[in-house]
């Protein structure tokens, strides 16, 4: 199959990564294409199952025709250099999370504003229906090509100093979140300090103090064994911002119509398996960190938390006031 090219140095550093590891010595044969999916978690994390349920169904529904090959745990790079490399075509596919892609895509952003669904059932609703697919079509112009959505769970705050149950109970806390403006304004409009930080860098900052506590979904807590550290995790589900499954513009063009469909339908079809992996995690993170000693902090009425991140919708309300009007009115 004929493909664009890609600059010399960055066909060379791709060939160099996959020749090692793979024993075939050819990836394009008459019979059958093989292709390329970009993964940074471990193999048995949800994206990744995610991940090769669709490459299952791609093979499946072409009849052998195409295979694509799953690079788990980061091998070919960060989530940013393995959305570039997809750009340019070196990749043909990937999984990213929503908020590193608002630097290819502005709109998609709006997926991460604080309390923007009441619940699972709403979200996935939407995130399947005509305007989850529509805010996939915003991928148009990136040299990306938007697929599917998948869970990356609810993200809620967990520190070391007290239960929340409130917007006041954050006053005061230093709070670490990733480097982004809205994460920062969202901390700072519930009354706690926003402080950015990389997050191989949480574990032992929440030991020093340096910070108080962060945010992030059950998996995260506990595989990552803040839960430790910061006993006290509030349910409040304050973000719920996906994960995307995209593929390259350039392998794109090179598809029939009829492939596209096939692909895009794989793609689709392997949400279902990823959510249920993504909910098995879940409860087991739930389970052991509970049995670890972390209290719960359950929140009852979220209204009030919606009230304090006002500021937020106001701050950003132009820039996505078409995609949270649609979302409302889709509810």
């Amino acid at each position: 199959m004929k493909r664009k090219a890609v600059p010399i140095w960055l066909a060379f550093f791709t060939a160099i990564i996959l020749l090692a590891g793979c024993s075939e010595s050819a990836f394009h044969s008459e019979e059958k294409t093989t292709l390329i999916l970009a993964e940074n978690q471990p193999v048995d994390y949800p994206t990744t199952i995610g991940a090769k349920e669709f490459a299952r169904l791609v093979e499946e529904k072409t009849d052998g025709r195409y295979e694509i090959k799953v690079y788990h745990g980061g091998q070919l790079g960060d989530e940013k250099s393995a959305v570039e490399l997809t750009q340019l075509g070196a990749i043909d596919f990937v999984r990213v999370n929503t908020t590193p892609l608002t630097e290819f895509n502005d709109q998609i952003g709006v997926l991460a504003m604080p309390f923007l669904f009441d619940d699972e059932e709403e979200k996935w609703n939407l995130l399947t229906g005509q305007v989850g697919n529509d805010l996939l079509d915003t991928f148009a112009g990136s040299k990306l090509v938007g697929l599917a959505f998948y869970d990356s769970g609810e993200r809620s705050f967990y520190n070391t100093v007290r239960p929340i149950k409130t917007p006041e109970d954050m006053k005061g806390l230093k709070i670490r979140v990733q480097s982004s403006e809205l994460a920062i304004d969202i901390v700072e409009s519930l009354g706690g300090s926003a402080t950015p930080m990389d997050y191989g860098e949480v574990y032992s900052s929440l030991q020093n103090g340096v910070i108080d506590g962060a945010e992030n979904n059950f998996p995260s807590y506990y595989t990552s064994n803040h839960y430790n550290i910061a006993k006290y995790f509030t349910t409040n589900g304050f973000q719920g911002a996906p994960e995307v499954l995209l593929a390259s513009q350039d392998l794109w063009d090179t598809l029939s119509e009829e492939d596209r469909k096939l692909f895009k339908e794989a793609a689709i079809e392997s949400i279902e398996v990823q959510r249920e992996a993504w909910a098995e995690l879940t409860e087991v993170s739930r389970e052991t960190v509970t049995e670890a000693g972390s209290e719960l902090v359950e929140v009852d009425d979220i209204n009030e938390w919606r009230e304090a991140v006002q500021p937020v919708y106001d701050k950003y309300g132009d820039e996505f006031s078409e995609w949270i009007e649609r979302l409302s009115a889709e509810k």
